[in-house]
This record gives structure tokens, sequence and C-alpha cells, in this order.
């Protein structure tokens, strides 16, 4: 946030921050690009509170979250001074109490009647925004006073349910794809449920558990996953090549760990996906699998039959071992420039 007295100081702080990387504790180290810049007019404020609605597990509900400390970041109040941090659940069906938000409100630092009624009406309004929606955040930091006592809300951050997509296509179709990990968004277009990761073993399972799961093994066994891949279980062959395609395109990917428990999912599908990925993709990165259950001899005869070079195993253990000691070797060799190959057994 910059804070300009002319348009010309305006005009030289955009054009500095268009097409820049942006970097934040929200961002990450990675920053993400500057393609906008927001201009509106400066207020000068006499408080500074803050105020969100979120889904909270614990209360199985929406919660209001207020604290008289705006304008900085929200977690350092937190953990410095929690007492100055208010929760407020409220009952789906009954929507939020008048004396509640009353009572939170002056808790926010708003205990007159004419500020208070303020605060009380745009939380209401907010909550209204936060049902009608689908939003599962709603962070208003900070929700500010100015010299003349009126009470704004001058940043907002809004996250809303990916499965209200349906029902909310004008809120979706202002999505901005180049502020996302484009390796969820490529995920996302073949409805693979996919979410990156800063480790070198690209991960293949299906079930959100089985996936948990293998990323702890591989954790145990010393490596590092480089995402979180659930197939789940109804993918096609198709989706399985988009899925190798995904993890072979990913440059900090150097070993790919295919662990599939055939239940609903095939293993056969897995294996005619791997085999067909390893043909179309000419698949470069070394692959090791553990398939256990529906169609499991199969898989493995299609797979011994294609002729490709595969680490096969029937441990998930074994097969987490083969998986870090393979990325190793493979990271090793890229950082020395070398061409590596890999010769059965490993």
């Amino acid at each position: 946030v910059h804070l300009c007295s002319e348009i010309d100081e305006v005009e030289d702080l955009a054009s500095k921050m268009l097409g820049q990387r942006l970097v934040t504790k929200q961002t990450g180290p990675e920053g993400k690009p500057c393609n906008k810049v927001f201009v509106t007019e400066r207020l000068f404020l006499r408080k500074e509170t803050y105020f969100a609605i979120l889904m909270d597990r614990a209360s199985g509900g929406p919660m209001m979250v207020a604290s008289s400390e705006g304008g900085m970041d929200i977690e350092g109040v937190a953990a410095e001074t929690p007492e100055l941090i208010h929760n407020l659940p409220v009952s789906l069906e009954k929507g939020p109490n008048v004396e509640d938000l009353k009572e939170l409100a002056t808790k926010m630092g708003f205990p007159h009647e004419e500020e208070n009624a303020q605060a009380v009406e745009i939380m209401q309004k907010l909550y209204g925004l936060f049902v009608e929606a689908d939003a599962t955040l709603i962070e208003v930091n900070p929700l500010g006073q100015s010299h003349d006592g009126t009470v704004y809300c001058l940043d907002a951050k809004l996250n809303f349910d990916d499965n209200a997509a349906y029902r909310q296509k004008e809120t979706f179709a202002l999505r901005d794809e180049s502020q996302e990990d484009p390796r969820e968004v490529e995920a996302e277009r073949s409805d693979l449920n996919y979410i990156g990761l800063d480790g070198n073993i690209g991960c293949l399972v299906n079930g959100a558990g089985l996936a948990m799961a293998t990323m702890d093994v591989i954790k145990l066994n010393g490596g590092d996953p480089a995402n979180f891949l659930d197939l789940g279980g109804g993918a096609n062959v198709d989706q399985v090549t988009a899925a190798f395609k995904l993890l072979n395109d990913d440059q900090k990917v150097m070993a790919i760990l295919v662990n599939i428990f055939g239940g609903i999912m095939r293993c056969d599908i897995i294996a005619l996906g791997i085999i067909k990925a390893a043909t179309e993709l000419g698949l470069q990165k070394p692959i090791v699998i553990r398939l256990a259950g529906t169609q499991v001899e199969e898989a493995r005869k299609l797979i011994d039959e294609s002729g490709l070079r595969m680490l096969t195993t029937d441990d998930l253990q074994e097969a987490a071992q083969r998986a870090v000691r393979v990325a190793e070797i493979a990271k090793l060799a890229k950082e020395a420039h070398l061409s590596v190959k890999f010769d059965l057994p490993l």
C-alpha cells in the first residue's frame, strides 16, 4: 500500500509496480505477478480495526473474528496479544444476533451509539454477502473510522467455495488464473485434485487419505513430495495421462511415485494410463510404482509387456525408499549437468 498526495505520484508508483512480482507473507517467496493497481481515495483515519467472517470447523458454521487492532498483521496480534482477538460463532439457521454484534463492535473500539450502529450495519451486510456469495472468507483489514466518524471497509480479501461455482458464475468469471499456481490450473482442467508443493518427488495416488499417507511415508524416508495429486475413484486413461503430463512438465520433479490401491479405481486403468503417458509424452523421469487391489495382476502384465523401464514393488515403504533414492541421484546429476540412466534392479 502506497499513500500519495499528488496525481504524478500515483502514476510513478503504479508504473513501478505493474509487471513486477509482489512478495508478501501470503504470496510466499516466489511472489505473484502485479497486473493491476487499485487506486482509491485516501482517507485520514483515527481508528483502524479488524473484522472477518470465516467457516469454522470447530463450531460447525460461520465465525466472526474481530479486533481493535487493525491495519496490521493479524497473525502477529493473535500471537502477541490474543486477548485482543474476539470470536463470535454464528448460527447458519438464525444468523447473527444484533445484541451480540453490538457487543462485538464495542470490543472493536466502537462504543458510542452512532459509530456502534455503523459497525453493526456493516457486519450485518458483510454476513449477508458471506451467505449469498457462498464465501468461505471475508476479511476486512482495516475496518477504519475517518476523522468525521464515518466507518469504512478500506481493504478486503474474499475467498469463495469452489463447489458453488455453478451458481456463482458472475463471481467466478472474475477469476484471474495468473495469480494461481499454473500446475493447479492445468490439473483443474482435467478434473484432477492437485495441490503443488515444494519437493522433488511427484506423487500420483488414488484417494485423499492414501495420498496424505504417501506423502508422510516419503517424508519419513527423507524425501519431499512435490505435490498432492488424488486421481479419485473414477479416473479414466486420459486423466491418468494428464496427471503424468503435469508431473513430467514440472521442472522440480526428479522422480514419480505411483501408489494405487485398486478398489473403485482399477489398477489396469492406471497401467494403461502410465503406458500411454510414457509413449505419448516421452517420459524421461524415473517412475516407481506400487499397485495393489482390483485387476493388479492384469496391470503388472501390461507394464511388463510394455517394455518400459519402471520400478515396481508391492510394498509402500520400499516404494518410498526407492523414489527418495532415485530422486536424490537425479537431483545430483542435474546439479552436475550430467545425464543419468537407471538400470534395473535398483
